[in-house]
């Protein structure tokens, strides 16, 4: 008989365990019996009561329902939603703030030297940190999808499962969605509705959006909405792809700006241009040279032709990026690259695809440590450095960070 794949454990057993490093997705590794066990609702030093909730080859789940020494950056999560067997939407309520940017560096840290393969010291000159953007870690989430249950009232998932958790607010949600009759105990009811989206635009516009089988219908407010970055206005449908922190576009700008240094002349490629946030940027600072957008979403392909029709030297090209650079569908040479690519990453064939084409300075703005750092092996593997890495805090009380890379060719 072959040995049980599973860690020497039992699902909803508890376990007393001292919690070490932080791994990436939200918790910490523990160790029991020499099993790995990935802990949630913990601090690294801690001794918890851990309650076993899922089995796996090699590993474990669990969340801490009980601290017995806790560490000096716990705080008391200011969303009574946030515990174990809550809601999943965040992942670090229990962690202080500034500690909340040291666990992502952290993550950030360990991805760019397993995965990354750097070195420590390497990553040491980098000098990276995870800068807060203003505003404090409640009240920034502009975007908000809830799921629907069975009883037709709408709430948030909890971990890793399709089971609705029914809420009153959620505390990280923009205060003028906090203010929309969507959840309980409104009396508001979605029985057409499989999710419901609220949006509360940085130009003002607040829509609720319906979505039945995919498709999302507009029942309150605007179907388009328009938001501000970098001193322009941009359109765009409610449901359309914009980032869901206030600051973060701005912020994001700026660090692609400093990062780049554009020049008068310099052509540029927006790969993955979403609603044309970048293109517009990199058109102000190089003074009529070609930009050119690329982008698969026909919803972001419209925005982007509608937000950047008043630059003449912008091209938008409706194309995905691996087939837009592998049939040539962007051409001749170019200067600068901007890649901000999906979760998943940009991938070996694009990376390659951009080395290629021989620009003078490549910035990449990544929303996930992992994904980013297998491409930066791609490109150090070509030759290419990560020159310079920044972070930023978009989505305080949860996990995730953003990244802004800048990589640069052998010759400088």
């Amino acid at each position: 008989m072959s040995a049980d794949p599973r860690p020497g454990l039992v699902e909803a057993e508890r376990v007393e365990l001292t919690v070490d490093a932080v791994a990436p997705g939200g918790h910490c590794v523990a160790r029991v019996d020499g099993q790995v066990v990935f802990v949630r609702h913990a601090l690294p030093g801690e001794r918890v009561v851990a309650e076993v909730t899922e089995l796996h080859r090699g590993f474990a789940r669990a969340d801490a329902v009980q601290i017995l020494d806790a560490s000096p950056d716990r705080v008391t999560p200011p969303c009574p939603y946030a515990r174990p067997g809550g809601c999943g939407g965040c992942d670090l309520q229990h962690v202080a703030p500034a500690a909340q940017l040291n666990w992502k560096l952290a993550v950030v840290r360990e991805q760019l030297t397993r995965l990354g393969r750097l070195t420590d010291a390497q990553v040491d000159a980098l000098g990276v940190r995870v800068e807060a953007l203003p505003g404090g870690p409640l009240g920034w989430r502009s975007r908000v999808r809830y799921a629907v249950d069975a009883a037709d009232r709408a709430g948030l998932l909890k971990h890793r499962s399709h089971e609705v958790v029914p809420i009153d607010s959620c505390l990280i949600a923009h205060p003028a969605i906090r203010e929309l009759p969507v959840l309980p105990p409104t009396g508001t009811r979605w029985p057409d509705a499989d999710a419901v989206e609220a949006v509360a635009s940085t130009g003002g516009d607040v829509t609720v959006l319906a979505y039945a089988d995919g498709v999302p219908t507009a029942v309150r407010g605007p179907e388009r909405v328009r938001e501000t970055a970098a001193g322009r206005s941009f359109t765009l449908p409610a449901s359309g792809f914009w980032q869901v922190h206030p600051a973060a576009a701005d912020a994001l700008v700026g660090a692609v700006l400093d990062l780049l240094d554009p020049r008068p002349g310099e052509t540029a490629w927006d790969l993955y241009g979403g609603a044309g946030l970048f293109a517009a940027a990199l058109a102000g600072r190089v003074d009529g040279a070609r930009v050119t957008v690329v982008e698969s979403a026909p919803d972001g392909v419209a925005a982007a032709r509608t937000n950047l029709a008043d630059l003449a030297a912008v091209e938008v090209v409706a194309a995905r990026v691996e087939t837009a650079l592998a049939r040539r569908r962007v051409t001749g040479p170019v200067d600068l690259v901007v890649l901000d690519p999906p979760r998943s990453g940009a991938g070996a064939a694009v990376v390659r695809g951009v080395v290629a084409a021989d620009p003078r300075a490549v910035a990449y703005v990544a929303c996930d440590p992992a994904a980013f750092a297998r491409d930066v092996r791609t490109f150090v593997e070509a030759g290419w450095r990560l020159a310079a890495l920044r972070g930023f805090d978009l989505f305080p009380m949860t996990q995730h960070v953003e990244l802004v890379g800048l990589f640069l060719p052998p010759a400088q």
